[in-house]
């Protein structure tokens, strides 16, 4: 049976309704009105379709519309750019509305006992810890670097969007979905190349673990890691397709959760100047008080064998569990260092904050 959401009505009436259709409203809201009619700052405070009506009718010179010239040219690749960014919106956005609606099937059909309906909020402040664990969540990771470059004059500010979707195979096993959708501003990251803003390459990774933890109370996965070349900007992503292989390790015993997350990339294709060829190393260690609220270490590690130089930032972090309503979330701040890494990446300091959405079965 699918899930049921409440929805009140523009007469005030409430009724309930399948939660596929409050999705699918949901994308059509992000479809006919964010993704064509909603006022953008970076354009001039019009939507695309303005955009593009504005060059199509402001252009009277020769070579413009009329006339195939130099003018015509430019305004011609002007608006094939805006549409292309707006076609990878809309693919990012049916991306989410598709593992929306696969999480709300998986939710009725995932047979671990990780959280229940009923389950005390420490066991649930407990799963949130676990990057496989069998229940859905939406980590939304807002991250600032700044003395980005040789100059260290850049910045960067970047929003993952990261959904994880569990879905049951069978009695023993899980597969874990993880999708990481970077949306990036930055500002001289690039010297002489200014500022850009949208989608960056996103990162697929699925895990198969074990329902249950070893006897010893390990739990684990492993699985595939899978890189696309999503950018909305040259300057965003690496436009390669990569693939590789990926898994987590962890225990949790005694308040204490520690582990590690590791995967390695190679490019198998794409037109991008540089290979892919890098290794991730996420060791984690976190410690959760009685009133759920968890302090931690970690360092999100990047070796490049290609230039061969590491980038280790170390990250300081605090999170608390807390309910609005029925609705349980975790909210975490930190400050990190980068202690190594290339002179084209951020020197110093940095700041993390991030709100995660946890949806117990």
């Amino acid at each position: 049976m699918p899930a049921i959401e409440r929805r009140v009505s523009p007469d005030g009436a409430v009724r309930r309704c399948a939660r596929v259709e409050v999705l699918a409203d949901g994308f059509d809201y992000i479809e006919r009105f964010c993704n064509l009619r909603r006022r953008r700052f970076t354009i001039g405070q019009v939507g695309p379709a303005g955009f593009e009506r504005r060059f199509a009718t402001q252009c009277t010179c020769p070579g413009g519309p009329e006339s195939p010239g130099k003018a015509g040219k430019e305004i011609t690749v002007r608006k094939l750019t805006t549409n292309a960014s707006h076609w990878q919106v809309s693919i990012a956005a049916a991306l989410f509305a598709a593992l929306a609606i696969a999480g709300a099937d998986a939710r009725a059909q995932t047979g671990s006992g990780v959280a229940s309906q009923s389950d005390s909020d420490a066991e649930v402040a407990k799963a949130a810890l676990n990057p496989i664990a069998a229940m859905i969540s939406l980590p939304l990771q807002y991250n600032y670097d700044r003395n980005i470059g040789p100059q260290e004059a850049g910045h960067r500010h970047l929003l993952n969007v990261q959904p994880v979707i569990p879905f049951s195979l069978g009695q023993d096993w899980n597969l874990i979905s993880r999708t990481i959708v970077p949306l990036i501003d930055q500002d001289d990251v690039v010297p002489g190349t200014g500022g850009q803003s949208g989608i960056g390459d996103i990162t697929q990774s699925l895990f198969f673990s074990p329902k249950k933890a070893s006897a010893d109370g390990w739990i684990w996965g492993v699985g595939p890691v899978i890189y696309l070349p999503t950018a909305s900007d040259d300057l965003l992503g690496a436009d390669k397709w990569g693939l590789g292989p990926t898994a987590v390790f962890l225990k949790q015993e005694h308040g204490w959760t520690y582990g590690a997350l590791v995967n390695h990339l190679w490019s198998v294709g794409g037109s991008g100047s540089s290979d892919i060829n890098s290794t991730f190393l996420q060791p984690f260690l976190q410690y959760t008080t009685n009133t759920l609220t968890t302090f931690g270490v970690n360092t999100e590690s990047t070796y490049d064998w290609e230039s061969r130089k590491w980038s280790v930032p170390i990250q300081f972090l605090v999170s608390q569990f807390f309910r609005i309503g029925d609705q349980r979330l975790s909210l975490q701040a930190g400050a990190r260092y980068w202690a190594e890494g290339p002179d084209s990446g951020p020197h110093g300091w940095g700041a993390r904050v991030q709100l995660t959405f946890l949806f117990p079965k």
